[in-house]
């Protein structure tokens, strides 16, 4: 029986052994390892149920899983292998099987900026555990605006009925900061239930209602449509404020109570820590919470709020821009986080939000150009592409989640980010415009330029009702989602390298299934043999004088084998058998008489189709396409006809050697599995159109 997933994703990370924390977040594993270098890459991008493999700074690695992420991880955690992972043999540490750990293994300084490495580790766990319910309230929200919107429920706020539904997404919302809390504090190492009963002294009825005291003065703040109180506490002014929804105090609080719980724990004896630490931290931070950390909270979240609505207000074009065209870079780094938690705070100071709009047409230019390469994988039969590209097409249009396009398909093909940033820039043009031409008025009857919502939701199909100026949203997330599909379809998302590859393994998977074929056309064909015999002789000289049986040098030098070019892609045969050539002259021809099927912008690769449908893959030098196309002056383009011996580029090989890259020219025939054999000539002198490579049909 072959090993599960989980067993085959702990031997390819290196070992139980080499485990020494392990967990995940909505889409990813995420390992905190011994030694990184032991990590075998390779097996991990091509694992059958893995997205993708992403190394991060210091002994950090992350397997891109997609939805069912969380079943692997009981998976692995369950693992007989796993029973004493981690454990250190120094210091008979035992294995940490959850969060609580990981802050330990990456106390250790990361680069340069280690700080900010863990500032955003920090806000990112603060999120991670909450998204699903996140995810939950912003659907019931989406799908009561549209129920709405359909006239099948009423907009009723007196009835009993709207009020128990509200409740059910609002509680999420209003109880988020005892949650952020609970999870901030986590990442801390400080006991979470602390962190989320002292949040929670700021929301009990008994705090709230000391806006109401006869001894509080308030003052409206017009600006914000908020009220602002001060009241008088044993001779103390505390500024009070609502902080449902808030996401900066709990932050920040869960600093301060880090500082003060640790501190305790040292001075504290052992035997009665249970009862103390808990007790002073209450009384400590609980005091320095409601008096200056939650007012500090409150002001640093409006203006940031206020500062973010000033320019979408009066820069809005360059806001509505900027954000998705920023989206790409910041999400496979973790650095949207920030911009989620001010999301959260426009909702909670302003009663509404814009980001997130600019935000979705980020999301959908990204879900256009996966879509564009599960076309592409229809059309070329690439069965692993389509199964990467429709399950993370799903889980973007349904569920908003953008991680399984980014890693299993996005970062993997560098080409897919240019076509994608126009579908971006777009998308920020489109929304800019009519989000000016067709305010929307907020529920304070603010006119407000651009799309707002009053809820926090993950952009997906489903959510599209929750935006106010629904139909400013959806052409502006159709603009940015069909450019990038039309982009990705016309240009194509893979190197000429890496198209190749894949038509030569759907040529070579169609031989495989071609004897059952043959076998079931067998009977029909013996009845119509007798009639044919002689058409089939008449034609049979023809067919062997059109028939390629040779391919020629594409350039003078000397010939070696492809396990000696140095090029691992070419060693291991995966584009068919070859040869290499290192040039003596500068002048590339073709080897073959065809019709080009590729021409690479950069001029570094050729693909030729012959009449009788031999295809050959030209490759000038090894890594040459980073040389942007300096030195390579092409003569010709795709889709023409060539003939042996035409001239296909002229290449500057002192210029590519100066860059640092081997001039080595490869040429291989890509579908050798579709041929009886392919023979290549090496360790010979040759020049351009002397044979190199025999072919037996």
């Amino acid at each position: 029986m072959a090993d599960s997933l989980a067993s085959q994703i702990i031997t390819a990370i290196g070992g139980p052994e080499n485990v020494r924390s392990l967990t995940h977040c909505a889409t990813r594993l995420r390992f905190e390892l011994a030694d990184a270098s032991k990590v075998d890459q390779n097996a991990l991008e091509h694992m059958k149920g893995v997205l993708g493999a992403v190394p991060q700074s210091g002994d950090r690695f992350q397997v891109v899983i997609g939805g069912g992420v969380a079943t692997v991880y009981e998976n692995i955690m369950h693992l007989p292998e796993m029973a004493n992972a981690g454990a250190a043999s120094a210091s008979g540490e035992g294995q940490k099987s959850n969060a609580d750990v990981k802050a330990e293994a990456r106390s250790k300084a990361r680069g340069k900026v280690a700080w900010l490495d863990s500032f955003f580790e920090y806000l990112a766990d603060s999120f991670r555990p909450i998204l699903g319910v996140l995810l939950g309230a912003s659907i019931i929200i989406a799908l009561v605006n549209l129920l709405i919107s359909l006239n099948v429920i009423p907009n009723d706020e007196a009835s009993a009925g709207w009020v128990f539904v509200k409740a059910i997404w609002k509680g999420v919302f209003y109880f988020l900061p005892i949650m952020v809390a609970y999870n901030a504090s986590k990442k801390l190492k400080v006991d979470p239930w602390l962190g989320g009963a002292i949040m929670a002294i700021l929301m009990t009825p008994q705090f709230t209602s000391l806006m109401d005291a006869k001894t509080t003065t308030c003052v409206e703040n017009a600006a914000l449509g908020t009220k602002s109180c001060t009241a008088n506490i044993f001779g103390i002014p505390m500024v009070l404020s609502d902080y449902s929804g808030n996401v900066f105090v709990p932050l920040l609080m869960a600093a301060v109570l880090a500082l003060v719980y640790h501190g305790l724990k040292k001075i504290i004896p052992e035997s009665v820590q249970l009862v103390f630490v808990p007790f002073f931290c209450m009384i400590i931070v609980g005091a320095l919470t409601a008096f200056i950390i939650g007012p500090i909270g409150v002001w640093v979240g409006n203006g940031l709020g206020v500062g973010l609505a000033w320019m979408n207000t009066h820069a809005p074009f360059i806001f509505a821009i900027i954000i998705p065209l920023l989206y790409p870079f910041l999400v496979p780094l973790g650095l949207h986080w920030p911009l989620n938690a001010l999301m959260l705070m426009n909702i909670q100071t302003l009663g509404y939000d814009f980001i997130q709009g600019p935000m979705g047409v980020w999301n959908f230019a990204c879900f256009g150009a996966t879509a564009g390469v599960l076309f592409i994988a229809v059309r070329d039969k690439d069965k692993d592409m389509r199964q990467t590209a429709l399950g993370a097409l799903a889980a973007g249009l349904l569920g908003g989640v953008s991680e399984p396009s980014l890693y299993g398909i996005h970062l993997r093909y560098k080409l897919v980010y240019k076509r994608m940033l126009v579908g971006c820039g777009l998308g920020g043009v489109v929304i800019a415009v009519l989000g000016w031409l067709f305010p929307s008025v907020t529920a304070a009857g603010q006119t407000v330029h651009g799309v707002t919502t009053t809820a926090f939701a993950f952009t997906s199909l489903l959510t599209i009702p929750v935006f106010d100026q629904m139909w400013v949203y959806a052409v502006s997330i159709a603009v940015s989602f069909l450019t990038s599909f039309f982009l990705i379809i016309t240009f194509d998302y893979r190197t000429p390298e890496q198209k190749a590859e894949v038509l030569a393994r759907a040529a070579a998977d169609q031989k495989a299934a071609a004897p059952a074929v043959e076998a079931k056309e067998a009977a029909p064909a013996a009845t119509t043999a007798t009639a044919t015999a002689t058409a089939t002789k008449t034609e049979a000289p023809a067919a062997a004088a059109a028939a390629t049986t040779v391919v020629n040098a594409p350039v003078a030098g000397h010939v070696i084998a492809l396990d000696e070019t140095g090029d691992p892609v070419f060693a291991s045969r995966a584009l068919g058998e070859g040869v290499g050539i290192q040039p003596t002259d500068s002048e590339v021809v073709a080897p073959v008489s065809g019709v080009l099927q590729t021409v690479a912008e950069t001029g570094h690769a050729f693909g030729i189709k012959t009449d009788d449908g031999v295809e050959v893959l030209v490759h000038v030098g090894i890594d040459t396409v980073k040389m942007n196309g300096e030195g390579f002056a092409v003569k010709v383009k795709a889709d023409e006809r060539v003939n042996a011996g035409d001239p296909l580029v002229s290449v500057d090989f002192a210029k590519v050697k100066d860059a640092g890259y081997s001039t080595t020219t490869l040429m291989t025939v890509l579908n050798t599995a579709a041929l009886t054999s392919v023979t290549p000539k090496t360790g010979i002198d040759v020049k351009a159109g002397d044979e190199v490579i025999d072919i037996q049909r």
